[in-house]
């Protein structure tokens, strides 16, 4: 089994990643954020630390996932991961241009064929203001002040999600993440956790 689980900044990935691995006794893949050595700087100067914050991004998440599969967890165990390769894509979208998103197409081009596709995603999906309250909340000092995330900014990359899994071709289960709170009411949790039970064991188009 390989779930994913995907939103946009702040929607709490992470949180239900934690919750999704000790249910189903899977592996937990965290992606790596807070070490990218260019992210303040993105944020200060987005214009000249774009391209570095995306390859930086885009060959440790490869790294990643690879390192999983040639474990060979994909055919013998299970993994819960809280980015799909493909958010990559997302960001670069909104973050590159002209020569730069050119190579960067290039690369990812290469890399995404490579790695397995999830037999589900899902979708946490969340107003911006809600959004930007929980990054307040969480206090990571690249994201807060002057230079940090803006509204319009996350107002932008909920579209391109809300874009992305218009037309995802794989299994997604789209979840209203601002109505439900299951990092502190149990009952959230409980009836996240059957949503998801649910969504895995459904029958896909092909049964």
């Amino acid at each position: 089994m390989y779930v994913v689980v995907e939103g946009p900044i702040g929607v709490g990935k992470t949180s239900l990643s934690r919750r999704l691995a000790a249910r189903y006794g899977a592996e937990l893949n965290l992606e790596v954020v807070e070490e990218n050595p260019f992210l303040a700087h993105f944020y200060a100067q987005p214009e000249l630390y774009a391209f570095q914050v995306q390859v930086f991004f885009l060959l440790s998440r490869y790294k990643q996932l690879e390192r999983i599969a040639q474990g060979g967890l994909w055919s013998g165990g299970s993994v819960v991961s809280d980015y799909l390769f493909a958010k990559d894509f997302i960001f670069a979208a909104m973050n590159l241009r002209d020569h730069e998103f050119e190579l960067y197409q290039d690369l990812y081009g290469h890399l995404s064929p490579r790695l397995p596709t999830p037999d589900l995603v899902v979708y946490l999906r969340a107003e911006p203001d809600e959004l930007l309250r929980r990054i307040e909340r969480r206090a990571r000092p690249y994201e807060q002040g002057e230079h940090g995330i803006q509204a319009a900014y996350l107002a932008e990359l909920t579209r391109r999600y809300d874009d992305f899994f218009r037309t995802y071709p794989g299994r997604v289960l789209t979840v209203a993440a601002d109505t439900l709170d299951f990092v502190g009411d149990p009952d959230h949790e409980q009836q996240l956790m059957q949503r998801v039970h649910d969504a895995l064991h459904a029958p896909s188009a092909a049964d």
